[in-house]
């Protein structure tokens, strides 16, 4: 007999979704794919008018808030249960900012670390909060990065908070576990936001070398984790077993990152 997985819902309005940097792109998609799971959708970011717009278009409810501040992340966990019960976290928030680490500014390095990894970290400390306070468990998701799974020349800094969020999942979800508390991230490829036309022209042309994946096919896999015992999953993934691969012996990837990126520059065109 086959067995076919259910898609993962909760029965509607019973249970209140955050997906942090939700205005736009991945998180807007992700946004959208929970409220039609069933979840009340809290939809926050740093540009609270964006917020606010994508959030009456999917009739959820928005917020002003910054990942880089710890307090702010228990208050909007409060805010989300005055809807319904927290059934779901999404640290989604990002930044892009690529090339080398010698040229990036104090600012942009600052800012990679903060929004990238602690934001993760302050979200996933009120999450878990309120899961303990109410009981029953819940889903806390992360959007990761293949680039956490390799050696990313050009993006150093950014790769490497993307790695660290895959380490803080992966452990985390051990420690969370007796809890009913379930910890997933997602690792897509290059994605078409307006995030990737912010970076880097070498940055974007070696993301772009690869599979550019849509933010609507992020937020199905993603949103798909949610419910089950799987950490994290590649998308897609036969990238994610190269980039495995890579890290192990990094000296070819190295010196293919010039033809990299001439491939990826072709496609912008």
């Amino acid at each position: 007999m086959i067995r076919r997985r259910v898609a993962h819902s909760v029965p509607p309005r019973s249970r209140s979704a955050v997906v942090t940097g939700g205005a736009r792109g991945i998180g807007a998609a992700i946004a959208r794919e929970l409220a039609g799971r069933g979840y009340r959708v809290l939809v926050t970011d740093v540009d609270e008018a964006a917020a606010k717009a994508t959030a009456a278009e999917l009739g959820g409810e928005s917020a002003a808030y910054d990942v880089t501040d710890p307090a702010a992340a228990h208050a909007i966990a409060a805010r989300a249960r005055e809807l319904a019960p927290l059934g779901a976290w999404v640290s989604n928030a990002g930044v892009g900012t690529g090339g080398p680490l010698t040229e990036l500014t104090d600012a942009e390095a600052r800012a990679l670390v903060e929004i990238n990894l602690l934001g993760p970290v302050w979200g996933s400390r009120a999450a878990i909060a309120a899961f303990r306070e109410q009981g029953g468990g819940g889903d806390l998701a992360i959007t990761a990065s293949l680039s956490g799974l390799g050696p990313v020349p050009g993006l150093s800094l950014y790769a490497a908070t993307k790695a660290a969020v895959l380490s803080l999942a992966s452990a985390l979800s051990a420690e969370v576990r007796a809890d009913g508390i379930r910890v997933h991230a997602v690792n897509p490829d290059g994605v078409a936001t307006a995030l990737l036309e912010t970076m880097e022209p070498r940055a974007r042309a070696l993301v772009r070398s690869g599979v550019l994946l849509t933010p609507e096919r992020v937020a199905t896999e993603l949103v798909g984790l949610l419910g089950t015992g799987r950490v994290y999953k590649t998308v897609p993934g036969w990238r994610g077993a190269m980039m495995r691969l890579s890290a192990l012996a990094p000296g070819p990837l190295l010196r293919a990152a010039p033809i990299l990126q001439a491939i990826g520059a072709r496609k912008s065109r």
